[in-house]
């Protein structure tokens, strides 16, 4: 779902930003961990991998890994995406860049 904020911080009417439900019955696990890059497009652990969206919710791409996905987080300089799927950690350098602390 993704809700409009409003100026005193309330949330609007929510709307269905992607519905994943054809994925979860064909792969391992479900919807997890949730980042953003800083063009705003949404990186998140998935059923069986890493899925990217646009901010309209269009599906851009996916990075199958075959297993439970639970999460993801930026690193280094911000163009690395951390995946944990399974009882492997991922390291995937990317194009685009998100807040890496």
């Amino acid at each position: 779902m993704a809700y409009p904020v409003k100026e005193d911080g309330t949330l609007a009417e929510g709307r269905v930003f992607v519905d994943g439900t054809a994925w979860i019955k064909d792969r391992p696990g479900g919807a997890d961990g949730i980042k953003t890059d800083n063009d705003s497009n949404v990186f998140t652990a998935g059923p069986g991998g890493l899925y990217v969206f646009a901010p309209d919710g269009k599906h851009l791409g996916t990075i199958l890994l075959g297993v439970v996905t639970s999460n993801c987080a930026w690193g280094d300089d911000g163009s690395v995406l951390y995946v944990t799927a399974g009882t492997t950690v991922y390291r995937v350098r990317l194009t685009t860049k998100g807040f890496a602390p």
